[in-house]
């Protein structure tokens, strides 16, 4: 899953970030609410973290234009505002959930969590292909109830092909999905990623190929049987 943080204080927005990735979800930061929309416009999110008080375009603003353009992700405010009147507008501009700075930050994780799960969007917490069993809450991998050990980026993969199944990716548009644009690898090396995740499922005893080539085009999910 993708996460924006959008966040003026690098004092915030570096340790949130560092603490989501470290959940598994591909995190963006802006630190401006114009920075905010830029990404929002070209990427797809799951959930925004958003501050009230930005430069630029401030949360709010933010807020209600997202909305206003069809964004229908979870939006979590982060403020140092307490007052009632500060969270009625928040949530009045389409936020669906508030916290007053300074935050625990197990407490945030588990609003995230809260949020992502209800959200339609976000999909059930368990996904399931034949004999494979993924729970997204504690990024648990089985097969035949044996549990898989992947990487993380291989686990990023598999949920990527079991939240579309039967839709093709090619290799520039999972480079896209799953990494930050500076940080972004050759196609050889998602080649490499499906290879391992393949090899992985294998070792659990799946015996033949979750993750098919399309030769020409990408990978999909195969068919189930």
């Amino acid at each position: 899953m993708r996460i924006l943080v959008v966040e003026d204080d690098v004092r915030i927005r570096a340790p949130l970030k560092e603490d989501l990735e470290q959940q598994q979800y591909i995190v963006d930061e802006a630190s401006d609410g114009q920075e905010a929309w830029d990404l929002c416009s070209a990427e797809q999110y799951d959930l925004i973290l958003l501050d009230l008080m930005l430069p630029k375009i401030d949360g709010v603003r933010l807020c209600q234009k997202l909305r206003g353009n069809g964004y229908s992700g979870a939006i979590l405010m982060l403020t140092a505002l307490g007052e009632k009147s500060d969270k009625i507008k928040g949530l009045d501009s389409g936020a669906d959930d508030y916290i007053v700075k300074p935050f625990d930050i197990d407490e945030l994780g588990a609003r995230v969590r809260a949020l992502l799960r209800r959200n339609v969007n976000a999909g059930a917490s368990i996904l399931t292909w034949e004999k494979l069993t993924v729970d997204t809450r504690s990024c648990q991998v089985e097969y035949d109830g044996k549990i898989v050990k992947i990487t993380p980026t291989e686990y990023r993969l598999l949920i990527t092909f079991l939240k579309h199944p039967g839709k093709t990716f090619g290799r520039t548009e999972l480079i896209e999905r799953l990494w930050h644009f500076e940080d972004a690898p050759t196609e050889s090396v998602i080649k490499a990623h499906i290879k391992g995740l393949r090899k992985n499922l294998q070792q659990a005893g799946c015996q033949r190929e979750l993750v098919e080539t399309v030769f020409g085009f990408g990978y999909k999910l195969a068919n189930c049987q």
